[in-house]
């Protein structure tokens, strides 16, 4: 399921910058994703099988990762596991919020795929695909957001000078007078 959902994220994204229903699709599957197959599996695991999460920081490429993992994750497991698990639960509910919430939801997954990098070259493939498909929902949520904004007002118009060099602005002398004219 964790592969389908994911699958549905990537796929759905490509297409969410011009059609709702597909950014509607990625959003609920990446909600999913992360509630269910990500913090309570990882509940699951952390009640059942404590030390798989010892092996994980073993996988990585870089030393210091597997140094730092080592000395202080594996020992403190429930602290830092039970951070990931809430991590995960806050991000999942604030995509399914949709709006700002979804953006904000969204960064906090774009720096957790982009950390999942040092863990092991099998986790690119998994999260490089991620961050693509994260990026462009980001984009696509901003943009209809953007689009969904109300017009600023108070903005001040354009400042012109006309031929005799005086400055004048957009406005007519009879919209300044309050369609009076003088």
């Amino acid at each position: 399921m964790w592969l389908v959902l994911g699958a549905t994220v990537i796929v759905a994204s490509l297409f969410a910058g011009r059609s709702d229903r597909a950014k509607l699709v990625a959003r609920v599957a990446l909600g999913v994703l992360f509630l269910v197959f990500g913090a309570l599996v990882n509940v699951i695991y952390l009640v059942t099988d404590w030390d798989s999460f010892a092996e994980f920081g073993e996988m990585s490429q870089v030393a210091f990762v597997r140094d730092s993992w080592a000395s202080l994750v594996a020992p403190n497991t429930g602290v830092f596991i039970g951070l990931l698990i809430a991590g995960e639960a806050t991000a999942g509910i604030l995509v399914l919020c949709g709006g700002r919430w979804m953006q904000a939801g969204l960064v906090l997954l774009l720096a957790f795929h982009v950390g999942l990098l040092f863990f092991g070259w099998w986790l690119w493939l998994y999260a490089v695909p991620m961050i693509g498909a994260l990026t462009l929902l980001l984009r696509a949520e901003r943009r209809h957001q953007h689009e969904l904004a109300p017009p600023r007002h108070g903005v001040r118009q354009g400042v012109t000078r006309d031929d005799t060099g005086s400055v004048a602005d957009d406005a007519t002398d009879a919209e300044l007078a309050g369609g009076r004219s003088r």
